[in-house]
């Protein structure tokens, strides 16, 4: 299964996991692949705790950190600093959708005390006056190799500042347009998610997406996202032209993973039709699991999602809420995963599903061996 790519970043296999759980970036790049930490709910202080964390654990592994700079979000035009971003922002937040908000949590029971009060109009990592100390936290720490924007190009001077400490930029798309303008940025890895991936995502499918992106960007190499949950499925990302699969749903249904039995039973019990693309909890189309908080916000006597990053602003709360009790809150909960969840029907340990994955990419390439082998 080795790319190009595995040379370039000295890993065993093209296998790009993206979690917000620490313990599966280290298992992750210790079974052979290259985690990917999502910072965007961190604060500089904690990302450096969880980045101290994960150097004295995974070994001479490298793994990367992902973080969200929006080509377009409110206030991005704004020349201030962080606090005054937040500042002005949180005088945008139109008080209906606290209140909207708050009533949604306390009708499906769930306490709202101080502490969650305190998660709602917090900016954190949404713009580039957030995600800039993000950066420069991770790169104090050498065996971070690679920063992924999740949504976006990167600004070229972070871009040119990455490339100067020797780190590689990789960037999220949706679009061939989206992945010409990271390339032309000099973006060293285009990542094309289709539709069906989790979190933020476009409407294009992956099946038709990745080939149009390997096409635009030849020979910038392209990781495969969006449907990622088996080796068959990566090995039709590299039959169309990708050198490596980055996945996330994969990495809920892990024993390493921070969910607990009863969220991990909400996705294995959820068909590939049981998520929906929605902007009630990041103001930007993100594909969850379709719940209460999603089907309320939809309604049209209800108030609409605000831009990025009002709206989580606004769901902070939910968000804080969930970390506290989240077994009582899956169904206001934000919960973002691809339809992939439709065949993540149990939990294993990290290393058995890179092992797995594998051995199924070895099977399948070998039975289209066999087929090329009849015509021969």
């Amino acid at each position: 299964m080795q790319t190009p790519i595995c040379e370039e970043l000295g890993i065993e296999f093209p296998i790009f996991a993206f979690t917000h759980c620490r313990d599966v970036v280290v298992a992750v790049s210790k079974a052979g692949g290259f985690g990917v930490l999502g910072a965007v709910g961190y604060s500089p202080e904690q990302l450096e705790i969880e980045l101290e964390w994960i150097d004295e654990h995974i070994g001479d592994h490298p793994y990367g950190v992902d973080i969200v700079i929006p080509n377009k979000y409110e206030g991005m035009d704004e020349d201030m600093s962080a606090d005054d971003l937040a500042k002005m922002l949180q005088n945008m937040v139109p008080p209906e959708h606290l209140e909207f908000a708050r009533n949604l949590l306390l009708d499906h029971g769930v306490p709202i005390d101080s502490d969650d009060e305190d998660n709602t109009l917090k900016l954190l990592g949404w713009t580039e006056a957030t995600a800039t100390p993000q950066v420069e936290v991770a790169l104090r720490h050498p065996k971070m190799t690679l920063i992924a924007n999740a949504l976006g190009t990167p600004p070229k001077d972070m871009i040119d500042h990455l490339h100067a400490e020797g780190r590689k930029v990789a960037a999220l798309c949706g679009s061939p347009g989206q992945a010409r303008k990271h390339a032309d940025a000099d973006v060293d890895i285009i990542i094309a998610q289709g539709g069906e991936g989790g979190g933020h995502c476009g409407e294009v499918g992956s099946i038709v997406l990745w080939p149009q992106v390997v096409k635009e960007v030849a020979p910038r190499p392209v990781l495969a996202a969006g449907g990622i949950g088996s080796g068959q499925q990566i090995a039709a990302a590299l039959a169309l032209g990708c050198q490596g699969a980055w996945s996330g749903s994969q990495w809920l249904m892990v024993e390493e993973a921070e969910n607990t039995p009863v969220q991990q039973a909400a996705y294995a019990d959820a068909s590939s039709r049981d998520t929906v693309r929605s902007r009630s909890f990041t103001g930007k189309p993100c594909r969850m699991l379709r719940n209460d908080w999603t089907d309320a916000w939809a309604d049209e006597e209800t108030p609409d999602p605000l831009g990025m990053p009002l709206q989580y602003m606004v769901s902070g709360m939910a968000v804080a809420a969930t970390h506290r009790w989240p077994d009582e809150t899956v169904d206001v909960a934000f919960n973002p995963v691809g339809q992939v969840v439709g065949q993540l029907e149990k939990v294993e340990k990290t290393s058995a599903v890179i092992e797995r994955w594998v051995t199924e990419y070895l099977d399948v390439t070998s039975y289209l061996d066999e087929l090329e082998g009849r015509t021969a």
